[in-house]
């Protein structure tokens, strides 16, 4: 495609964008029945701000969904610790509960408004933010154009680049290099991800590590940890976590193989909560006893399997085990992130399909703390190996534990990347300290 296709096929976004403008209303009102849109807040989706722009420097950073939220978490802790103030977006109702319970009335919390000229420019106009930090792989065309055409720099950090994305991304080369080249800095997780930053047509492009390394560990609720712990008793445990579908009856059949000898309970916990009624009637169809979390349901001696169905308590669920098996791998595709699990001191096991985050996993499997699986019956060997070899399990936790260690510093590198940018509104917080 040449550049002038390129531009073409831009401008037609643009305007496919102005007319799709007046039918985003009721699609938006369509997500909020489903409680994917928060009903009073729909009208951010759109741009428009529900509070003032506070005088004084200000840094726009947007956070996709809950993984980017936590990552981004530290460096605008970092940015709020200079003065400079902050306007977070993120684009779910999960992410914006993680924002609060982390961040508080620290920053300014809108929903993303829709990549369509009129929400961007309406938004962009309200804010007039000094710098905007994207997190991951948010690229969208119309935010980015906007922005270039207002001089404000924007900046990817944590960047990362699936084998998917960069395929199509290949294939409209003019496309790709007419956005990327707007960044003015692209930060990535690792050199494969910030080669393909560069070939797509990003300069500069620096490597910093994964942000999610240096983040807190999750949080938990010690009261219903306690009581948790209190109803399993000496139970063995094992967790399925961010499952996606075929996966939670692959972990119903894990827990029949082995429940008999080991008096075993399982922990399910789905990617997407909103499954859990057709998750818990597949394995109730199992013949498994099931407890979820929304319902406060005892865990009893009879129960197989606890449901956790409810989201932002990660930390709650992998608290409760030493053995995780990280899904989206097994019948999904790209994996999940293992970075969690390994941190909070469990022995990681995943299927195959790990693409999107193949550094974090063969960090890991290179150290000796993760192990893949190809099908389930490997899997259930596997989970049955390490409930009854508790020196092995116990290496794969220390040394999943020493690889976060020494993967952490990302933190360090991505404020360093990004002196040049906040010196400058930094020196502008302290003048004016009223202001910021």
């Amino acid at each position: 495609m040449s550049n002038a296709l390129a531009r073409l096929a831009l401008s037609a976004y643009r305007w496919a964008g102005f007319g799709l403008y007046p039918v985003m209303g009721p699609y938006l009102a369509f997500r909020a029945a489903k409680g994917k849109e928060e009903r009073g807040r729909r009208r951010e989706r759109f741009g428009h701000a529900s509070v003032e722009r506070p005088a004084g420097p200000l840094v726009w950073f947007h956070a996709a969904s809950v993984g980017e939220t936590n990552a981004v978490t530290p460096l605008i802790r970092e940015v709020r610790r200079r003065g400079i103030n902050v306007v977070l977006t993120t684009g779910t109702t999960t992410s914006a509960r993680v924002a609060r319970d982390r961040l508080g009335d620290t920053v300014i919390h809108q929903y993303v408004p829709l990549d369509l000229k009129p929400a961007i420019s309406r938004f962009l106009d309200h804010w007039h933010p000094d710098l905007a930090v994207m997190a991951e792989s948010e690229i969208w065309p119309m935010t980015i154009l906007e922005l270039g055409a207002r001089h404000i720099a924007q900046v990817l950090v944590n960047g990362r680049m699936s084998d998917r994305s960069f395929a199509r991304w290949k294939k409209r080369p003019a496309i790709a290099d007419a956005l990327f080249e707007k960044f003015a800095l692209v930060v990535a997780q690792s050199e494969a991800d910030a080669e393909r930053f560069r070939t797509l047509g990003a300069l500069p492009v620096l490597v910093s590590g994964n942000l999610k390394v240096d983040t807190d560990a999750p949080p938990h609720d010690p009261a219903a940890l306690a009581a948790y712990r209190s109803q399993i008793g000496d139970r063995m445990t094992w967790a399925a976590i961010s499952t996606f579908e075929g996966e939670e009856a692959a972990a119903g059949a894990v827990h029949r193989l082995l429940s008999e000898r080991t008096g075993l309970l399982t922990v399910v916990v789905p990617r997407h909560p909103e499954r859990a009624d057709a998750i818990e009637e597949t394995l109730v169809g199992q013949g498994l006893k099931v407890a979820r979390r929304t319902r406060n349901d005892t865990i009893t001696a009879e129960t197989d399997i606890l449901l956790g169905d409810t989201i932002g308590e990660m930390g709650l669920y992998l608290r409760l085990t030493e053995i995780a098996f990280v899904g989206r791998s097994l019948f999904g595709e790209g994996g999940q992130n293992p970075l969690e699990p390994a941190m909070l001191g469990c022995a990681v096991l995943s299927g195959p399909n790990v693409q999107n985050f193949r550094e974090s996993y063969q960090r890991l499997a290179k150290s000796g703390s993760a192990r893949m699986v190809r099908d389930v019956e490997m899997l259930a060997k596997g989970v049955a190996y390490l409930l009854t070899h508790d020196d092995i399990r116990r290496k794969m936790i220390e040394a999943g534990q020493d690889s976060i260690q020494e993967m952490r510093g990302a933190l360090v590198e991505t404020v360093r990347s990004l002196e040049p940018y906040l010196n400058p509104l930094t020196v502008k917080a302290r003048l004016h300290p009223r202001e910021a």
